[in-house]
């Protein structure tokens, strides 16, 4: 653990800075926007595309860079610094496999941000994935084959992304990575609701190493990081950050592996972090 005041916070989103309600708080926006007068740098660092993001980028003051897509696309001032898309033979494989076996895929586009979502089934199974994709529309394109869509479009694809119960998407997630494919299966997990969200990205995709490309664009060492997350995509993260912090509503397994455990996103935990480990140390808000 690093002693140093943080330099940098970076933020997951669902779970974390927004609470069940899908709201920011007051007091987590307060400490965050604290955070950035005294001249943190803010990263949201999530699992989202770029519209569901910069929706709540845009209620935080200042610009905070977005790593989006788990890493594979990283948006600064609204430019996009860095793209890592998912190499389209890897996509196709993944998709004619997933079909074979009735899973329904959702593949993610846009180099730029453009946030595109390709199905094949207008209705998916899932409900939780179709009310996923009611709300992305009219981002959403329904095409008749999605490998013939991935092999046809212009850019390769940012990744395939999958949801259903955790038992589904346990074995979805192992029989695809039991392939040998060149490609990587992040997980978000809910066991209270039983779902599990899958997002099968570039082997070299993650948000730790996203959130390096960050620190050392901006002159700054990772041991000077703030990291919050609730869910296993933001593991590797919160192991690399100088100080990592699992949300209080996290899976009882991720809190289980011996990072510091805070307050849920109900208690506004991100708040509690911040105003203990970095406005403390700047002479800011004291935590409460």
């Amino acid at each position: 653990m690093s002693p140093r005041t943080p330099r940098v916070l970076a933020l997951d989103i669902d779970g974390t800075l927004l609470n069940s309600r899908r709201e920011i708080s007051p007091r987590n926006r307060a400490a965050v926007a604290a955070a950035g007068d005294a001249g943190v740098r803010i990263a949201l660092v999530t699992g989202r595309r770029y519209p569901a993001a910069k929706k709540i980028a845009d209620l935080l003051p200042g610009r905070p860079a977005l790593v989006l897509h788990n890493g594979g696309l990283v948006i600064e001032e609204s430019v996009a610094i860095r793209v890592r898309p998912l190499a389209r033979a890897s996509a196709i494989a993944v998709l004619s496999f997933a079909k074979s076996v009735g899973a329904d895929p959702v593949v993610h586009f846009g180099h730029a941000g453009e946030g595109l979502l390709y199905v094949e089934n207008a209705s998916p199974s899932h409900t939780l994935l179709a009310y996923y994709l009611s709300r992305s529309h009219p981002d959403v394109r329904v095409v008749e084959n999605l490998e013939a869509a991935v092999a046809g479009e212009g850019d390769d694809p940012l990744q395939v992304m999958f949801g259903g119960s955790m038992n589904e998407m346990s074995e979805l997630a192992g029989a695809i990575e039991a392939r040998g494919l060149q490609i990587r299966a992040l997980r978000t997990v809910y066991p209270k609701d039983d779902l599990s969200l899958i997002d099968i990205v570039a082997p070299t995709v993650d948000k730790s190493e996203a959130l390096s490309f960050l620190c050392a664009r901006w002159g700054v060492e990772i041991g000077e990081v703030l990291a919050i997350g609730d869910n296993w995509n933001d593991r590797e993260m919160l192991l690399a950050a100088g100080k990592g912090c699992v949300m209080g509503n996290a899976d009882p397994e991720l809190r289980a592996l011996g990072l510091e455990v805070i307050p849920g996103n109900d208690e506004d935990g991100v708040a509690y972090a911040v105003e203990r480990f970095v406005l403390a140390g700047l002479g800011g808000t004291r935590e409460k």
